[in-house]
């Protein structure tokens, strides 16, 4: 049996330092790599993009192994000693992935903490009201499932608000919500709520019609001098 191509994991997965760094910084990760690779950064800020930069790495390699165990459980190849022996080595690989990560993650957290004390506080952001349901939704207990017939994604969660995957990444990106990756969609992913998602759940909610936020303040006004570029 020859062994499974290599997946293609996304060329900057997410991290689930993502959304505070966001917050931290005034910048998005795209920005802040850029301003790294300038040279416009101060030393703080240049240890996180190079500490972010190696969990980003770290992560790639914990979704290339979780990718290729789902593939070779997926009944896709004959069930024989070989097939176990490939299962058994991915899952060494895998959990050593999943520990390398855990140091990076480790690593840019650090990093990350003095900047955070740095920071100005930040009003937390409105958002539209189905997004608000759906964060209270998440926030009781939530997770992503992949049918394992059709492989469509769906949100489950107790009260059955209906969340789309769309409306998940939606959150996701903006740092809202957050999902636990090292579980297969299959056997569903956990999906909980954000520092900055419980913040939006703890803030007034503003009087109009719904599903209308107000105007967002300019990413340039919270963030460090030599961030706004």
């Amino acid at each position: 049996m020859s062994p499974p191509p290599a997946p293609s994991p996304d060329r900057n997965p997410r991290t689930v330092l993502d959304h505070r760094i966001d917050s931290a910084t005034g910048c998005s990760i795209e920005k802040l790599w850029r301003h790294r690779d300038d040279g416009l950064l101060d030393a703080p800020h240049a240890a996180l993009a190079d500490a972010h930069r190696d969990l980003v790495r770290a992560e790639r390699d914990v979704t290339f192994h979780r990718a290729r165990l789902a593939r070779l459980a997926s009944g896709e190849f004959p069930v024989d000693q070989a097939l176990f022996a490939r299962i058994e080595r991915t899952v060494d690989q895998l959990a050593h992935a999943i520990d390398e990560r855990d140091a990076e993650e480790a690593k840019a957290a650090a990093a990350l903490e003095p900047i955070e004390a740095a920071a100005p506080r930040q009003a937390p952001r409105q958002v539209p009201t189905k997004d608000f349901a759906a964060l209270l939704a998440i926030a009781q207990g939530a997770k992503l499932h992949e049918h394992i017939v059709t492989h469509r994604l769906a949100v489950a969660t107790p009260s059955r608000t209906r969340i789309s995957y769309a409306q998940l990444q939606r959150l996701q990106a903006n740092g809202l919500v957050d999902r636990d990756t090292s579980h297969p969609v299959h056997a569903g992913q956990p999906v909980t709520v954000t520092d900055a998602g419980r913040a939006v759940l703890a803030s007034p909610r503003p009087a109009g019609p719904p599903g209308t936020t107000p105007s967002p303040r300019p990413a340039s006004s919270r963030a460090p001098a030599h961030l706004r570029r």
